[in-house]
């Protein structure tokens, strides 16, 4: 994507979000780019002097200005959108193993990609080794002659544990591996993971980038012979975004650093309100005290993120009458817009897991989920103090 050759990477963050991608400004163009439906572009051959587009490619106008404007928010040299974040992950994967390869990767991850490293992708001879990532020794002991990537997530979904990066990074770079990350509940505004040796930072971008809950997208960014070799994948197996998504994407993605210093800010509020709540018997957020990797967060981390989880009193009866019971927040297994979404991965994220896988990664039935919105706090507190009361059958 030709850009604005004055938007150098001395820029900040928020002018990349705004600018970046966006094609040189001319009298009388569009101050936003329009939506380009066509499928298809005038091309005769390599004379034209242009590369052949074609939108299931991936390099239809607006794909290349979104992708254009993830590299420059991540610091990458280059960037991919996606038809959703599974394709993003799924396509980055593909891209770099073949049969017989190997990954490590953490115990700590999306429930679909745990299934697609456990069930989907030793069909193509391709094998997983699961570590606990709160253990530095253990990638290393877990790469092979034959490991190709250690993937990572941070923080995890949905118990928001925040690991180093230091020891998977170290057991890619003596393994010859590259190291992958999904960094969706973190996004470049709170950690720019390329900078911390991130070879392939994936997002679903259906979540905060996108931030409206409107649209399906998913996103790769790092290298461009990575980026070229996951294009090719792509193309192979349909993965490409849709222009009308891309252009809400790049919407979205204009006032991501605005949207996430408010996230930040309320989730921390409500989860040291949560903290005096009686019936919430745990409350998960790094930026507590009381959490396990709160020092590592506070270290790695610009914000703290707008996900936090609570362990309410009285189990999975008391989680589904609390659900049921909020007027404001909205019970939908998603996150990262601007209202406030509420889910139980039991039933959810991590449904195909059964309950003692649930419970060693500390998802125990009372848990919730909670992706914090822009919604007024003291609103917010209203409502959830109605569904902790509802959820207990009396008053807080």
């Amino acid at each position: 994507m030709d850009t604005d050759p004055n938007l150098n990477g001395k820029r900040g963050l928020a002018t990349h979000a705004v600018h970046a991608g966006q094609p040189p400004a001319r009298p009388g163009g569009p101050v936003v780019a329009p939506i380009v439906r066509s499928s298809t572009f005038h091309w005769s051959g390599p004379g034209d002097g242009i590369d052949l587009l074609y939108s299931r490619y991936g390099n239809n106008p607006n794909q290349r200005s979104v992708a254009a404007k993830i590299a420059a928010l991540e610091g990458t040299e280059s960037a991919l959108a996606l038809a959703s974040g599974m394709a993003a992950i799924s396509m980055t994967l593909l891209a770099t193993t073949r049969a017989g390869d190997h990954i490590v990767a953490s115990r700590h991850l999306y429930g679909a990609t745990h299934a697609l490293l456990s069930h989907e992708l030793p069909r193509r001879g391709i094998t997983t080794t699961f570590v606990d990532p709160g253990d530095p020794t253990a990638w290393r002991a877990a790469t092979t002659p034959a490991t190709r990537v250690v993937l990572i997530e941070l923080p995890t979904n949905p118990t928001l544990r925040v690991f180093d990066i230091g020891p998977a990074r170290q057991a890619a770079r003596s393994a010859g591996a590259i190291l992958a990350a999904d960094m969706t509940f973190a996004t470049p505004v709170n950690i720019r993971a390329a900078e911390h040796g991130v070879d392939a930072v994936i997002h679903s971008a259906t979540k905060y980038l996108g931030g409206h809950s409107d649209l399906i997208a998913g996103a790769v960014a790092g290298s461009a012979e990575l980026i070229r070799a996951v294009t090719k994948v792509m193309k192979l197996y349909g993965g490409s975004i849709d222009p009308q998504a891309a252009w809400l994407l790049e919407r979205g993605m204009r006032t991501l650093p605005a949207r996430m210093e408010r996230h930040n800010r309320t989730a921390l509020a409500l989860a040291r309100w949560f903290m005096s709540i009686e019936g919430v018997r745990q409350v998960i957020h790094p930026g507590l005290t009381s959490h396990p990797d709160h020092e590592c967060a506070a270290r790695m981390l610009d914000g703290y993120g707008g996900m936090l989880s609570i362990v309410l009193d009285g189990g999975g009866e008391a989680a589904d009458r609390f659900c049921n019971n909020l007027a404001l927040a909205a019970a939908a297994p998603s996150l990262g817009g601007v209202e406030t979404l509420v889910s139980q991965p039991r039933h959810t994220s991590h449904v195909d897991l059964s309950p003692a896988e649930r419970n060693t990664l500390g998802i125990r039935d009372g848990f919730v989920r909670i992706s914090v919105g822009l919604e007024d706090l003291e609103d917010l507190k209203a409502d959830f103090s109605g569904a902790v009361a509802a959820a207990l059958g009396a008053a807080v």
